[in-house]
């Protein structure tokens, strides 16, 4: 890392604190080795998926409590793991607190891959007006699948780098930092939220005699 100046984000590992359950960790590094920021998944992957695919993270795993930003010399970053990209109020708020660069290592299975992938990682994008980066496990690891498909994504949407899904695969992609600012200032969402209170639950209606 010294030789190329390069920061590089870790993630995700398993880290044994012991507390009895680990700790699923994503650890940003900057040019010299030292350690930047640390994220502990918020979002545990406990599922039941269908014809016998089934999860419990929790069972190994203790949740993060808190969003974390790293710092980099291009903006801030904001770190996540996996299944909280289905959580956007996560993303919203790494945005509104200043990230330009949102990372997102996964390990997403094949199912919910082949479903759900692309469009969440340009949905955090859009929505945010961040670059998404999203290196993405692939192939099988004893009973599961995964996906694969590494994205990196514009704050626009755009699909700017992505892997192959079957193979390793190495991606490159020229990020212009000017883009998120652009993004927000064509589509200002951030800057147009409100408080809302929460809709009544509505009574049970009987249909039919």
């Amino acid at each position: 890392m010294q030789e190329t100046g390069a920061w590089v984000l870790i993630g995700s590992i398993s880290m044994d604190e012991g507390r009895g359950r680990s700790r699923n960790r994503s650890v940003m590094l900057d040019p010299g080795g030292n350690i930047q920021a640390r994220y502990d998944k918020i979002h545990l992957f406990d599922v039941d998926l269908g014809n016998g695919e089934c999860y419990r993270e929790s069972d190994c795993f203790e949740p993060g409590t808190q969003a974390v930003l790293s710092p980099t010399p291009w903006g801030p970053l904001g770190m996540t793991i996996c299944y909280g990209l289905r959580f956007p109020g996560l993303y919203r708020m790494l945005a509104k607190t200043g990230a330009l660069f949102l990372a997102c290592p996964a390990a997403f299975m094949k199912t919910t891959g082949e479903a759900h992938w692309h469009t969440l990682v340009r949905a955090r994008a859009i929505e945010t007006g961040c670059f998404m980066i999203a290196p993405c496990q692939n192939g099988h690891h004893g009973s599961a699948w995964t996906y694969g498909h590494s994205l990196v994504v514009d704050p626009w949407g755009n699909i700017i780098g992505e892997g192959h899904g079957e193979d390793e695969d190495v991606i490159v992609a020229g990020i212009d930092v000017e883009q998120a600012y652009e993004a927000r200032s064509r589509i200002p969402a951030l800057r147009h939220d409100r408080l809302f209170d929460a809709p009544e639950v509505p009574a049970r209606i009987s249909i039919g005699a």
